[in-house]
């Protein structure tokens, strides 16, 4: 699988443990080894100009997801293709408000936020509430099943 990260913004964070948290949502949604994703970190000021052209919408977000192959999730018996999944664009400076406001580390955000970013890259949404309950409950395994991994370590 490649997953290559790069961080433009001014805030240190875990690259590691966003890379293994992207290797495992990724092999738990029988995602083909040979899928390439990127994951940016930006400042606000890229975020809100990436929110305001895609999403029309002001002010800086999370995260955004930009799919490109459209591939979805596979399973155990077949993967999806081989192909770009896309990209995902996080936002530490809002993520950090974030995990003050939850209570927990800006490395957790993140990853959660990087599952989040893959769930939608692979398809899912939380527009309407029957999709919302798919999307968070997959979400939440993959930060369970994670945590339980990294425990492991």
């Amino acid at each position: 699988m490649s997953i290559e990260i790069n961080n433009e913004s001014a805030i240190e964070v875990d690259e590691a443990a966003i890379q293994r948290l992207a290797v495992y949502a990724l092999d738990a949604m029988h995602v083909h080894v040979d899928a390439e994703l990127a994951i940016v970190l930006v400042d606000e000021g890229a975020m809100e100009q990436l929110h305001v052209q895609w999403m029309d919408e002001p002010g800086p977000t999370d995260v955004l997801s930009f799919p490109m192959d459209e591939l979805r999730p596979g399973t155990e018996d077949q993967p999806t293709p081989p192909g770009l999944l896309g990209d995902i664009v996080l936002c530490p400076q809002v993520a950090e408000a974030q995990a003050k406001t939850a209570g927990h580390t800006l490395t957790d955000e993140l990853l959660l936020l990087t599952a989040h970013g893959i769930l939608h890259l692979l398809g899912f949404d939380h527009a309407e509430p029957a999709e919302e309950k798919e999307m968070f409950g997959i979400q939440r395994d993959i930060l369970v099943g994670f945590a339980m991994q990294e425990r492991r370590r």
